[in-house]
C-alpha cells in the first residue's frame, strides 16, 4: 500500500520561504516510485482543494498560474521523496498542503484531485501579513 507523509509546514511571514517534503513508501518492484506521477495540492479555509504542481515520471513539472514563478516542485526518485520549495509566500497561500501520487494513464488530467488515489494527511502552511 502506497503511503505518503508530508512535512515542513509552518507559520511564516509574508515574503518568506518554506520547503515542504513528501516521503513516499509502499511501492512494488513492478511499479516503483519512479513510475508514479506525483502532485501537490492545497486547500485554503473555505476553499476547494486545488492542484498547484504536478511532476510527471520524466521529471517535467506543470504549475498552477497562482504559484508559477514562486513555487518549485521536484522529485528525488532515489529517496522516493518529492519537494515543494515555496518562495515569496503570500497570505493567500495559507492552506493545508497535500501530496498525491498515482499511476496515471495518458488521458488522466494530473491537475485534478480525482486523478490521484494516494494522498498524504497534509501539512499546514500559514502565512501572516
Amino acid at each position: 500500500q502506497v503511503q505518503l507523509l508530508e512535512s515542513g509546514g509552518d507559520t511564516v511571514q509574508s515574503g518568506g520561504s518554506l520547503r515542504l517534503s513528501c516521503e513516499a513508501s509502499g511501492f512494488t518492484s513492478t511499479y516503483p516510485f519512479n513510475t508514479y506521477c506525483v502532485g501537490w495540492f492545497r486547500q485554503g479555509p473555505g476553499l476547494e482543494r486545488e492542484g498547484i504542481a504536478n511532476i510527471d515520471i520524466d521529471g517535467s513539472v506543470d504549475y498552477a498560474p497562482s504559484v508559477k514563478g514562486r513555487f518549485f516542485a521536484s522529485r528525488d526518485n532515489a529517496k522516493s521523496t518529492i519537494y515543494l520549495q515555496m518562495n515569496v509566500l503570500k497570505p493567500e497561500d495559507t492552506a493545508m498542503y497535500y501530496c498525491a501520487a498515482d499511476l496515471l494513464r495518458s488521458d488522466y488530467d494530473p491537475r485534478v484531485q480525482e486523478s490521484f488515489g494516494y494522498w498524504g494527511q497534509g501539512t499546514q502552511v500559514t502565512v501572516s501579513s
